[in-house]
């Protein structure tokens, strides 16, 4: 995957900000779209979109930020882009959860330690459409201390055909946060659920958890373990009723020179998926028809990911 980004932040002293970036490649092929709903007219070309947004500072209080186009999710803890995380792959919990959100928001400090975030957006999943009815939330980032963060982020809204306020989808993402140096230690819970409109009007479940720990060991070195869980329970989240349990490893080399930065990664991951749904896709069809499954997979992978960043 490659991206190419223009950015300026709102300030007191030029109050317009813009966010704009393009990308391509594999990975910008899967992210924003439902296991559950049809695509969104436009889907195929607004996927090579990243964020593209304008925003503007009020000069209200503490200075009210209004934000509208797609924008970076208020939900979650990691990004689409590995340069931005601990880890090459991402969680479970981040990718049945949006990296990026089409709509408004407005975010206010209310002072150095709580910051309120409200949003209205066409979907759960932006680049989806199962109707025509906006979601929204909101989040409150509470910073306890220089090492400490908490927030607490929550979603309503329909994500079905059917409209009807007993359908909408509940969901709460908290995240927790501490650093000092050399250790970052991070915990984020989820929890979704909604009632299907379907015969009997079943009520799906959907839970989330992951635990990353990183150590920045010497100089240009860092590891991170994270070990996570996922239970769909209904298959509305992954597409497949499965419990999942991971431990990601990851060991860590950077190297910046002038504008550049150059991260090396090698990385182990195990995967175990069981249940009515559960398991990975292994060898030819057991069957005709019928897959072959496999409840664990391992993966070793090493990456490289190059950035250039100019002010």
């Amino acid at each position: 995957m490659a991206a190419l980004y223009l950015s300026k932040d709102a300030s007191t002293d030029s109050r317009w900000g813009m966010e704009l970036e393009a990308q391509a490649g594999e990975d910008s092929k899967a992210f924003g779209f439902s296991a559950t709903a049809p695509n969104l007219a436009g889907a195929n070309w607004l996927r090579q979109i990243g964020k593209a947004d304008v925003s503007y500072l009020l000069p209200i209080g503490n200075g009210l930020t209004v934000q509208g186009g797609i924008f970076s999710s208020v939900i979650g803890y990691d990004s689409l882009y590995a340069k931005d995380n601990f880890n090459y792959t991402r969680p479970w919990g981040a990718d049945n959860t949006p990296y990026l959100m089409m709509g408004v928001n407005v975010s206010y400090p209310f002072n150095k330690k709580i910051t309120a975030t409200a949003f209205v957006i066409n979907s759960y999943s932006h680049l989806a459409h199962p109707n025509t009815v906006p979601s929204w939330g909101g989040q409150v980032a509470y910073s306890a201390t220089e090492r400490f963060t908490l927030k607490e982020t929550t979603l309503i809204g329909p994500q079905q055909s059917d409209t009807a306020f007993e359908f909408w989808r509940f969901f709460s993402d908290t995240t927790a946060e501490w650093k000092r140096n050399p250790l970052t230690i991070a915990f984020e819970y989820q929890v979704g659920t909604e009632e299907v409109a379907t015969g009997g009007s079943p009520r799906a479940l959907w839970m989330a958890a992951q635990l990353p720990v990183h150590w920045a060991v010497h100089g240009p070195w860092s590891v991170t373990l994270r070990p996570e869980f996922a239970w769909d329970r209904d298959g509305r989240w992954t597409g497949f009723p499965q419990t999942i349990k991971a431990v990601t490893s990851t060991l860590e080399y950077r190297h910046a020179y002038r504008n550049t930065n150059t991260i090396v990664r090698i990385e182990h991951r195990y995967d175990d998926s069981r249940g009515k749904g559960g398991g990975f896709f292994y060898g030819a069809p057991v069957l005709p028809g019928v897959d072959g499954l496999t409840p664990t997979q391992q993966l070793l992978l090493a990456g490289v990911i190059f950035t250039f960043d100019s002010r």
